[in-house]
């Protein structure tokens, strides 16, 4: 789920860092650092803690008009209290996401491999 740069984009990027009078070492934290921020957007903005997060707040809320329903509004459905039945399997789902995103959490980013000193880049 985490977003990597791909090759040409970081070859890029590196390139204008250089021309621009940074070492390797700087580009090669700047780098790092993006990525890293990147990783941590991917996470913050998983899309289980979105679904599940507004799968329970609308299912409080019909659970809630479920409860509050009169008799003249059950008979309007035939009967069934849909609106709490909607509203259970709302905050049924809903937990399902956020259970399955606190069992299996986004993947940390790899950490990326060290440059060893004596690389010099190619030119």
């Amino acid at each position: 789920m985490s977003e990597q740069f791909e090759p040409e984009q970081r070859a890029e990027a590196a390139e204008r860092l250089r021309r621009a009078g940074y070492s390797e070492a700087d580009v090669q934290r700047e780098v790092t650092e993006l990525e890293e921020k990147s990783a941590t957007a991917a996470r913050i903005f998983d899309l289980r803690r979105i679904i599940g997060g507004l799968f329970v707040l609308y299912g409080v809320i019909v659970t809630i008009t479920g409860l509050t329903d009169s008799d003249a509004e059950i008979d309007k459905a035939q009967g069934i209290n849909i609106n709490l039945w909607t509203g259970l399997g709302m905050l049924a789902l809903g937990i399902f996401f956020l259970v399955w995103l606190w069992l299996r959490p986004a993947a940390p980013p790899a950490p990326p491999l060290p440059v060893p000193e004596d690389h010099v880049s190619p030119e």
